[in-house]
């Protein structure tokens, strides 16, 4: 089968694999549609991801589709032919986090295309991939392959969102307009936010957020002046998301957060701390709130991709062919042009 693997940085090779066996529990999947996270960007242009070093061949890929080619002799819930958007994340189910609901922190995760462990976890960016049953969510013909693959990306937002307690009627603010930042806006205002803004310093991602339901949009860049005016009077926002993963965005939800407001962090922080004003948090008695991945939030998405509740369609740039994936990475890499790119199989 034709595989994606990532050797170091700048270094990604078209290869081909022998497919993996099928156990009784286990789905083999042909995959159709994968889209490129900034992870994924992350070890394709530096060989790394924070402190998790590429050290073997990497398949990239946690965002995924496809269609059912063989079920094991105890699967039951799907057959071949189905339509099934992947669950990225196979968890052991009887650590003490799995045990007590919060399975995305699982001891013995195994997740999708990550570095964090060695051998590394391979990814979905592949023609075939083989599952375990419970990550198979069918998913109906009227929805695409590649809106299919949006569920990880979603799912995560609607966790951050979650993690942030009641939005109704809440001024939200999501600092960051990027694929996860355009759908934690999307999933606060499904959740009931009466405004919500965006931040960023692209004029073209911000232009996306304003079509899937930005009421105002911030070039932190060119006009710091309607952050400042966000943090007068010790601020104005009831909930800021913070999806750049950067430190002067964090600066930017500590200043715009009123007192007892909430932060949920949700973007990889990188960059120099030494400007964000971290004593306001003491000062505000603000709540900061990590989100991490998602738990049965990956269902939840999948329901609403497939009933058309939230439409996701505005964030897809383009879908390319996997003989074409270095063109993918070089185009999901540029945020002027590109919001979501998907690898196609």
């Amino acid at each position: 089968m034709l595989n994606c693997a990532i050797h170091g940085a700048q270094d990604l090779r078209l290869d081909e694999q022998q497919p993996e066996a099928l156990g009784p529990t286990q789905v083999r999947v042909g995959v159709k549609a994968v889209g490129i996270c900034g992870s994924d960007l992350h070890y394709y242009r530096h060989g790394k991801v924070g402190d998790f070093v590429i050290r073997e061949p990497l398949t990239p890929g946690h965002e995924a589709s496809g269609q059912v080619l063989e079920v094991g002799a105890a699967v039951t819930t799907v057959r071949p032919g189905d339509r099934v958007a992947l669950d990225p994340a196979r968890t052991c189910g009887v650590c003490r986090y799995c045990r007590q609901g919060d399975s995305n922190h699982c001891e013995a995760v195994f997740f999708f295309g990550s570095a964090s462990r060695y051998p590394h976890m391979q990814g979905a960016m592949r023609e075939q991939v083989v599952v375990q049953e419970k990550q198979c969510l069918p998913v109906p013909d009227s929805l695409s392959f590649e809106l299919a693959a949006f569920g990880e990306p979603l799912a995560v937002a609607l966790h951050a969102v979650q993690s942030a307690g009641s939005l109704l009627g809440k001024t939200v603010m999501v600092v960051g307009a990027g694929p996860i930042g355009a759908l934690i806006l999307m999933a606060a205002r499904l959740a009931g936010a009466s405004q919500a803004i965006v931040v960023d310093i692209v004029d073209e991602t911000l232009a996306t957020c304003s079509r899937v339901g930005a009421t105002r949009t911030i070039n932190a860049a060119r006009d710091p002046g309607a952050i400042e005016e966000l943090a007068a009077g010790k601020g104005s926002v009831d909930v800021c998301f913070e999806a750049s993963g950067n430190y002067a965005g964090l600066a930017n939800c500590i200043r715009a957060t009123r007192p007892r407001g909430v932060i949920v962090t949700v973007g990889t922080l990188s960059g120099s701390s030494e400007q964000c004003p971290f004593n306001q948090i003491m000062v505000k008695s603000l709540s900061v709130i990590g989100s991490f991945r998602f738990v049965d939030e990956y269902a939840w998405a999948v329901d609403y991709l497939s009933r058309g509740v939230l439409d996701v369609s505005p964030l897809l740039t383009a879908a390319v062919p996997v003989a074409r994936v270095h063109d993918a990475f070089a185009l999901a890499a540029d945020r002027h042009q590109a919001m979501k790119v998907m690898v196609t199989f």
